[in-house]
């Protein structure tokens, strides 16, 4: 009778401590802004825009102009964070973050052309040895598996065995449709 009542402690306990974290560990997924990003952040396009107020001059050929002739700011914001499913060429990092308390993060460098991912760059940054070998095999598969595809709609399934990192992933993939979105005109 005492073995019965331990076990059904610590599954009450189990349960418990179930319940707690199970928001917890939802991975999430936020564009890298910082020096060491890559791009800091920037698209290819503001990174055209920075070289021409740079050297004065316009790498796109046109006056300088906004693309927005109607000059209605209602319409610049009609779409702003949706995934138009046309996206800017160039390389976007984010910063993928998941794990039972959002210890463990992933930099994501994703390489956009023509819609389609050319090249894709992990770097972990684990708080285990068990993340850090989930993360490098997860870095050293996924190329195979997202490069030459194209952006819109990609979600990838577990790669590797590493289903946390594969979700942390998942998640930057949301955010580089949102910042690589080219807003419809």
């Amino acid at each position: 009778m005492g073995n019965e009542r331990k076990a059904a402690l610590a599954l009450a306990g189990l349960v418990a401590a179930t319940t707690l974290l199970a928001g917890c560990g939802e991975p999430k997924a936020v564009p890298m802004d910082d020096e060491y990003a890559g791009n800091s952040g920037e698209t290819a396009q503001s990174q055209a825009d920075s070289a021409d107020d740079a050297d004065g001059s316009d790498a796109s050929g046109s006056d300088g102009a906004s693309d927005d002739a109607s000059g209605d700011a209602s319409d610049d914001d009609c779409c702003a964070g949706e995934d138009t499913g046309v996206y800017a060429d160039g390389t976007y990092s984010i910063n993928g973050q998941y794990g039972p308390i959002g210890e463990d993060t992933i930099d994501v460098h994703l390489t956009i052309a023509d819609g389609t991912i050319t090249d894709v760059q992990i770097v972990g940054h684990p708080f285990t040895t068990i993340s850090k070998n989930h993360q490098d095999a997860f870095a050293e598969a996924i190329g195979d598996v997202v490069v030459g595809r194209p952006l819109a709609g990609l979600s990838v399934d577990t790669v590797a065995g590493a289903s946390w990192t594969t979700e942390a992933f998942n998640a930057a993939l949301d955010v580089a449709r949102e910042e690589a979105s080219i807003p419809r005109e």
